[in-house]
């Protein structure tokens, strides 16, 4: 009998409980798979490398030399979502949800799906626009700064531009000349604008 599984607060560790995750890809995500373990509380970390990996000890001891001595690099919390997201769900799906996953911190958008960009910024103010906006004719970026909310003016616009502040689909934008269109949305239905390092607004293409 395998012992009942409890989290550091004293909680059941289970479908049961808040925080919940699922194997089938339909119920959680591989990236939301990935997510629910790297968020796991440092007093939590190491026995769930022993539970649910297999890692063998001198390996786990060595990640957990590492973990104790820069608890901040969460490379534990990695190398967990790391092996249980590949066990579960294949290389492949790993590979996508890391590259999601580094989407939040400036990395790369190339390739991502249109579900995969729902899913990271499902919590982030979006607008919503018709495709003929722009397949008509393109848009001034500064103009779309203002409409979403990430400048108040023209003029406020040009100057975050010139800061270098301002991010379409995390690649710096600098030309506040700059045309925005139809083929600059991600999967053809989102650009991902960004002000400084978190303020986010997603431009959505009406389904």
């Amino acid at each position: 009998v395998y012992p009942l599984i409890t989290k550091s607060d004293g909680t059941k560790f289970g479908k049961t409980e808040t925080g919940s995750v699922w194997l089938k890809p339909e119920r959680t995500s591989p990236y939301k798979f990935y997510q629910f373990w790297l968020n796991t509380d440092d007093r939590d970390v190491i026995n769930y490398l022993k539970y649910f990996t297999f890692l063998n000890e001198e390996e786990i001891e060595e990640i957990n030399v590492e973990f104790t001595k820069f608890p901040e690099k969460r490379s534990a919390q990695k190398r967990l979502a790391q092996e249980i997201t590949a066990l579960v769900h294949g290389e492949s799906a790993l590979a996508s949800a890391v590259q999601a996953s580094e989407v939040l911190f400036g990395g790369s958008m190339s390739g991502l799906s249109s579900n995969a960009i729902s899913e990271i910024f499902s919590d982030i103010p979006s607008t919503e626009i018709n495709e003929q906006q722009f397949t008509s004719e393109k848009k001034n970026i500064l103009d779309i700064l203002v409409e979403i909310g990430l400048a108040k003016s023209r003029g406020e616009g040009r100057r975050s531009l010139s800061d270098g502040g301002i991010y379409m689909n995390n690649e710096r934008q600098s030309d506040p000349d700059r045309l925005v269109g139809i083929s600059d949305f991600l999967d053809g239905k989102f650009i991902v604008f960004r002000k400084g390092k978190k303020n986010y607004h997603v431009l959505k293409i009406q389904s």
